[in-house]
C-alpha cells in the first residue's frame, strides 16, 4: 500500500494558507501540522491568526500550542516532532497536510536538512562580541569564514549571522555545509499561494486592525504573568512585542499597530523571498474565486500519479 503523500500549503502571510489546508484536508482525509514558530506557543492565538478550536472544522492540528511563552522555538525539536506527526497521520491512513509561512520550518519538516549543534555559552559570547563589534563588523567576519552562507543572508541579520558563527565554531565546518538541500524526503507535492503586493498589504495592515479589536492587547496582558516578557522568541513575535510596548507605554495604539504592519509586510517580502525561488512549488492565485478548487484538482492529481509509482 502507497503511503499517503504529504501536502503542503506554502506562501506569505495573509494569503489565506490555513483555509486552504482546511479544504485540503476536508477534501482528500487529511489532518493539518503547522508551520508556523509562534503558533507552536500555548495562548498566543490573535496575534498569531491561529484557527480557532471551533472553526477547525473537526479536523486534527498538531504543532499548534506545544510551547510555553518562556520556552525557546528550536528547529530541531520541530523537525523531530513534525515528523513523527506525519509518520503517525500516515499511520492513519491520511494525509498530512502541512500549512506555514515560517521557511525554515518547512524546509526542517520535509526536506533533507542537517541541524547542526548549539551551544548557549558560546552563543552567548559571540551574541556579546557582536553587540561590541556591531552588525557590519561580525557580517564581515562571517564573510571571511563562510563566504556562501554570507551571501545567503541578509546582512541585518545578526541572530542568523551568529548562528552561523556558532556552528562554525562547534563543528568547525562550514554553516553552508549544513544548509538544506532541495531534496523531500518523502514524496511530497507543495501548492503556493501569492497575490500582488499591493493587495497583499492591504490584508495585512486589515489583518493587524483586526488583532487589535479582537484583544490583542488584553491577551498579552493575559500572556504576562505567564513569563511572555522573559520568553527569548514569544516576547519578540509580531504583534506581541508591539503590544507590551503599548502596555509599558512606549507606544500609542496607533503607533503599535503601524510598527506591526509596517514589520509584517516585510516578513511577507522575506517569505517571498525564501518561497519563490523554489522549482518544486506550484504557485496558484490566493485570490481566484475558485482556488480551492484549483489545489484540490491539482493535490488529487499528486495523489494518483503518487499511487501509480509508489
Amino acid at each position: 500500500m502507497t503511503t499517503p503523500l504529504i501536502v503542503v500549503v506554502v506562501g506569505p502571510t495573509a494569503t489565506g494558507k490555513s483555509d486552504l489546508a482546511l479544504d485540503l484536508a476536508e477534501a482528500i482525509g487529511g489532518e493539518v501540522v503547522g508551520a508556523d514558530a509562534s503558533q507552536l506557543y500555548r495562548g498566543m492565538d490573535i496575534g498569531t491568526a491561529k484557527v480557532p478550536l471551533a472553526e477547525r472544522r473537526g479536523i486534527p492540528h498538531h504543532q499548534l500550542d506545544v510551547l510555553d511563552v518562556t520556552e525557546e522555538a528550536n528547529i530541531a525539536a520541530y523537525q523531530g516532532s513534525s515528523r513523527a506527526d506525519f509518520a503517525a497521520i500516515q499511520d492513519r491512513g491520511h494525509h498530512p497536510v502541512l500549512a506555514g509561512g515560517s521557511g525554515l520550518y518547512v524546509r526542517a519538516a520535509l526536506d533533507v536538512l542537517e541541524i547542526p549543534p548549539t551551544d548557549p555559552d558560546v552563543r552567548a559570547r559571540l551574541e556579546a562580541e557582536a553587540n561590541a563589534a556591531g552588525t557590519a563588523a561580525t557580517f564581515a567576519r562571517l564573510e571571511q569564514l563562510d563566504p556562501e552562507a554570507a551571501r545567503a543572508m541578509e546582512p541585518a541579520n545578526v541572530r542568523r549571522i551568529v548562528r552561523a558563527l556558532e556552528v562554525i565554531e562547534l563543528t568547525g565546518r562550514p554553516f553552508s555545509a549544513t544548509m538544506p538541500t532541495r531534496t523531500h524526503v518523502q514524496p511530497t507535492v507543495v501548492v503556493g499561494l501569492r497575490m500582488p503586493r499591493a493587495r497583499l498589504d492591504e490584508r495585512i495592515t486589515a489583518r493587524v486592525r483586526r488583532m487589535w479589536e479582537q484583544g490583542l492587547v488584553a491577551e498579552v496582558r493575559h500572556l504576562e504573568p505567564l513569563g511572555l516578557r522573559e520568553g527569548r522568541t514569544a516576547s519578540r513575535a509580531l504583534g506581541y512585542a508591539q503590544a507590551l510596548a503599548e502596555i509599558d507605554g512606549t507606544l500609542t495604539t496607533e503607533q503599535a499597530q503601524e510598527q506591526t504592519t509596517a514589520l509584517t509586510r516585510r516578513l511577507a517580502r522575506r517569505q517571498e523571498s525564501w518561497f519563490n525561488p523554489d522549482p518544486r512549488i506550484t504557485w496558484l492565485d490566493a485570490l481566484a474565486p475558485d482556488v480551492s478548487e484549483q489545489a484540490v484538482a491539482l493535490v488529487r492529481e499528486a495523489i494518483r500519479d503518487n499511487g501509480r509509482h509508489g
